[in-house]
């Protein structure tokens, strides 16, 4: 196997790189005629210049502009601000959370809450795997599983600071994998009251992916705050698809707070052919790895005009402050329960597309993204077995089934990701015996196109592949840089 990221020295886990000053408040039409979108800049890091700071930690720039009115957050168990943020946060919010006298519930019981699920962050199984636990005194190394939810020593959930804050907040949509986080890959997730904080919470995954007008009714303004990985087939950007089209069509303002992008530094794979392959998995003709963050990306939804009948959002992006899109960010928790370690997330753009083939991606075991191989297989030298795992995969493919295959290289968070390795896609197919069987309806869906899969019988290799769509690329990169807000 070609090991597709050389290795070129240890990890770095932040870079400090600093953004040119904006100024607070800015608008700007889009180049496209559409209508106005606002970068909210700025920062409330007077005295940390240096500091990366998600949108959700900028909270001085949009605390403001919920005064006042009814609040709906989409949001989950990523949607986290780091305490040393909540400094100058009005009210004394900070020192609220601190000394435990928030009236709504603190992140350290949604972790007695999700221990039961098999996913907290401190698991025997973890153990049992000999690696060392996450460290919650400093930023993780990015061999160590992430927890299933952050360490409320350190970090503090939205909603918590909103309603702490005095926001006065109606309810919680929540995306695939729920309002928590427990639920796996495509699971149903109902609609309900949120134990926690008594909020209603309304699912935006199964047959309700689009807020309804019911749903809005009370709702003054929408605060939007996902950890997205930037793949297309990853559903968050399906949702802030629905939830600006819904908030557009019932003039609700929206308000996105932007999150660093993992494979934001690259573009790569062929285009979404809209005309076939749309689904969930796949709204808008982009690449595979678009290579923007979330507020990029509904920036780019707007000026395109890709919401139903072209309808213009209300629409506002908090950026992040001194972020580089080349920077290297450890996440505080796994943004969803099958992606549990840097490792997977960098591996996640080359083997998501095992999930419409016969080939295991290391469901049902503690390594899910991180290996891939299939029962009988003629080559590879790493064995697995998928069984159960509560809160993971209860239902795994090839579940009890020896499959032998490969596990991806430590070498492939050393930096990051430039490109998709195309290759174990390729040698996959070649090794399978049944090879009129590898391909299902769902690769097309993954690939937004019919023609990968074709491609790859015909034998074409990682180089022709890449030839294959490069004018897809170059004129998605003419879109793309209209709407980037950082180098």
């Amino acid at each position: 196997m070609r090991v597709p990221y050389k290795k070129i020295g240890s990890l770095v886990l932040s870079v400090l790189l600093m953004l040119p000053a904006w100024g607070r408040g800015t608008q700007c039409r889009n180049d496209s005629g559409a209508g106005i979108v606002r970068a909210v800049s700025g920062s409330d890091l007077d005295g940390e210049r240096g500091m990366m700071r998600t949108g959700a930690e900028q909270a001085s720039l949009y605390l403001p502009l919920l005064r006042g009115k009814r609040v709906g957050v989409v949001a989950n168990h990523t949607s986290v601000i780091g305490r040393a943020c909540l400094s100058g946060i009005g009210d004394g919010i900070s020192n609220k959370m601190e000394s435990g006298q928030s009236r709504s519930v603190s992140v350290s019981t949604v972790d007695k809450a999700v221990s039961g699920t098999g996913i907290s962050p401190v698991t025997d199984a973890w153990q049992a795997e000999d690696t060392a636990l996450p460290s919650q005194s400093s930023c993780q190394r990015f061999l160590q599983p992430l927890p299933g939810t952050a360490d409320s020593s350190l970090y503090v959930h939205l909603v918590d600071m909103l309603l702490d804050s005095g926001i006065r907040l109606q309810k919680v949509f929540s995306p695939e994998h729920g309002f928590r986080g427990q639920a796996e890959a495509g699971a149903k997730v109902n609609s309900q009251i949120d134990s926690k904080t008594g909020l209603p919470l309304v699912s935006l995954y199964g047959n309700h992916k689009k807020p309804t007008p019911e749903d809005l009714q009370g709702i003054d303004i929408l605060l939007f705050d996902l950890q997205d990985v930037g793949l297309r087939f990853y559903t968050y950007v399906s949702t802030l698809h629905y939830v600006m089209e819904a908030c557009a069509e019932a003039g609700i303002p929206v308000i996105v707070l932007d999150r660093p992008n993992p494979h934001a530094a690259y573009t790569d794979g062929p285009v979404l052919d809209t005309a076939c392959c749309r689904s969930f998995v796949g709204m808008h003709p982009v690449p595979v790895v678009y290579g923007m963050t979330i507020g990029e990306y509904a920036r780019m939804i707007q000026g395109e005009h890709w919401l139903k009948n072209g309808i213009d959002c209300d629409l506002t992006v908090i950026p992040m402050a001194n972020y580089n899109r080349r920077a290297e960010y450890a996440f505080p928790v796994a943004p969803s329960p099958n992606l549990r370690s840097m490792k997977a997330i960098y591996a996640y753009p080359s083997l998501c597309f095992f999930e419409g083939t016969p080939v295991s991606l290391g469901r049902g075991t503690w390594q899910p993204f991180e290996c891939f191989g299939f029962p009988g297989s003629p080559v590879g030298d790493y064995a697995f077995r998928p069984e159960p795992i509560k809160g993971l995969s209860e239902n795994p493919p090839c579940k009890g089934q020896e499959c032998r295959g490969f596990r991806i290289p430590d070498s492939i968070i050393e930096k990051l990701p430039e490109k998709i390795c195309w290759d174990y896609l390729i040698e996959m197919y070649a090794a399978y015996p049944e090879k009129e069987k590898f391909f299902t309806a769902f690769f097309s869906k993954l690939a937004g196109t019919t023609r990968l899969a074709d491609a790859i019988r015909e034998g074409m290799g990682t180089e022709e592949l890449r030839a294959s769509w490069q004018k897809e690329l170059e004129d998605f990169e003419k879109i793309r840089q209209k709407y980037l807000l950082y180098d």
